[in-house]
């Protein structure tokens, strides 16, 4: 299974007043790691149009679980991991860890999309291609 670690400061902006991370921010940071980890597999977003025809790969599901809070200055590593590919869908986890510590379970699912060839106008979900299958499965 491929995996991608990165680390990402905590941010003034991150925090609400109680100098909490903000729960949105945490799925913004998400969106960033999901889209590193295809940039880091060999699939930057310029090969996903331009080489696969697909327009993005929106998420249409997510949840998360929260654990250990983070603060303004705190550093977090976001391990994230596709789980499983079907079609066209695939979900993706994140495990955000504040030193060893699992500070938050995050879940996403998503979808890559194209462009309808009946009506240019629209978006219609895409195959896996079997070369990302192969990166991101280890098969």
């Amino acid at each position: 299974m491929f995996v991608n670690r990165r680390d990402v400061q905590i941010q003034w902006g991150d925090c609400d007043p109680a100098n909490i991370v903000y729960y949105p921010r945490y799925f913004a940071m998400f969106d960033d790691s999901t889209s590193t980890l295809f940039e880091v597999a060999g699939f930057s977003k310029q090969d996903l149009v331009r080489k696969y025809g697909l327009v993005g790969i929106p998420m249409v599901d997510t949840r998360s679980k929260f654990y250990i809070p983070s603060t303004y200055g705190d550093w977090i590593t976001i391990e994230t991991k596709i789980e499983s590919i079907k079609r066209s869908s695939f979900e993706v986890k994140h495990n955000v860890y504040k030193g060893d510590a699992l500070a938050i379970e995050g879940f996403e699912t998503r979808v890559l999309v194209g462009r309808d060839p009946v009506n240019p106008d629209k978006l219609k979900s895409a195959p896996f291609p079997a070369e990302m299958v192969a990166k991101f499965t280890g098969s």
